[in-house]
């Protein structure tokens, strides 16, 4: 099997918004294309598919603030996972991330996905004593 790591195209879209859809990371509140649009529009490179073959497979969001980097909307394809690849992309953003100069990276699990924490936890990353809080400034409705 041949795992291309790629730069995100907006062609990707259905395939990525697909992922998410059967990865379980979409919510009602949060558009997926409009999350799509936002980051084209901010370092889109930091947006990574995995591709095998023609098949979307797996999905990266990184950012970076100049104080930390962030990973978001990591996703493997059910029926691919446990092949490397979530390891793969998320190497892949850390790597984006430090060519930035960026020195730390965060990422946020829901609480109760507890096979995505051990996936975490046994690539290096450690709980952080900090509660996340947030504000919605634009509805998508």
């Amino acid at each position: 099997m041949q795992i291309q790591l790629r730069a995100f195209v907006p062609d990707d879209t259905p395939g990525v918004v697909a992922l998410w859809q059967a990865c379980g990371l979409t919510r009602p509140w949060n558009d997926p294309y409009k999350d799509i649009e936002r980051k084209l529009a901010e370092d889109p490179e930091l947006f990574m598919v995995a591709q095998v073959g023609r098949q979307i497979v797996g999905s990266a969001m990184a950012g970076y603030d100049g104080h930390r980097g962030w990973v978001y909307y990591l996703a493997v394809a059910p029926d691919m996972q446990k092949k490397g690849i979530g390891r793969a992309l998320t190497q892949h953003a850390e790597a984006l991330l430090l060519a930035r100069g960026c020195p730390k990276v965060q990422l946020m699990i829901r609480q109760d996905n507890a096979r995505v924490k051990d996936f975490y936890l046994a690539q290096g990353y450690e709980p952080a004593q900090v509660m996340v809080l947030g504000k919605r400034l634009i509805a998508d409705d």
